[in-house]
């Protein structure tokens, strides 16, 4: 599925790609991105600054964000539609949010992410979350019990969860307890 489907498209059923949350439903971390990317629809900036949030979270998950990292979330944003300039400031603001709110906005954010998007779009997003939490050569036990907790907020089937991390079985050290060397 491509980014751009995931941003704007319909689902296989028809459906829309998201559902207009109530102002009263959104965390502040969402808001003050949201805000930055006020030419776009406000369903689509919705969809952004939460996916950005939650990119941000899996990064976070070892309690750094690496340089890396961050490019593989600016990547996933450009890929999702922004331009760079755009990409980068929500990027940095989303890594913001994760580290001065993290704990208490996670689940908050994570949840609003459920509710307006379609399954395709969440399992795009979980996809992109491991990509980002692999960005630096490994994931590592912390990272991999994050992204399982993301996949569970955002209400996928344990079934497809594993599909998703097949695909980076690779990268996963969290059985080894370090991360590969180059």
């Amino acid at each position: 599925m491509s980014f751009m489907r995931f941003l704007g498209g319909r689902s296989a059923a028809g459906e829309p790609a998201s559902r207009p949350l109530p102002v009263s439903a959104e965390t502040e971390a969402v808001r003050s991105i949201v805000a930055r990317l006020e030419s776009l629809p406000p369903e689509k900036a919705r969809l952004l600054a939460g996916m950005a949030y939650v990119l941000a979270r899996a990064a976070n998950a070892d309690l750094q964000i690496s340089d890396v990292e961050t490019q593989a979330i600016e990547s996933v944003l450009t890929e999702s539609g922004l331009d760079e300039s755009q990409a980068v400031l929500v990027a940095e603001m989303a890594k913001l949010q994760e580290r001065t709110a993290g704990g208490t906005s996670d689940y908050l954010v994570t949840r609003e992410f459920r509710e307006a998007s379609t399954i395709e779009q969440r399992l795009v997003l979980l996809q992109a979350c491991y990509r980002v939490a692999a960005a630096d050569g490994g994931i590592t036990a912390m990272e991999n019990a994050s992204l399982d907790e993301i996949a569970s907020e955002l209400d996928i089937e344990r079934a497809d969860a594993s599909t998703v991390r097949a695909q980076f079985a690779d990268k996963i050290t969290a059985r080894m307890g370090f991360r590969p060397t180059e």
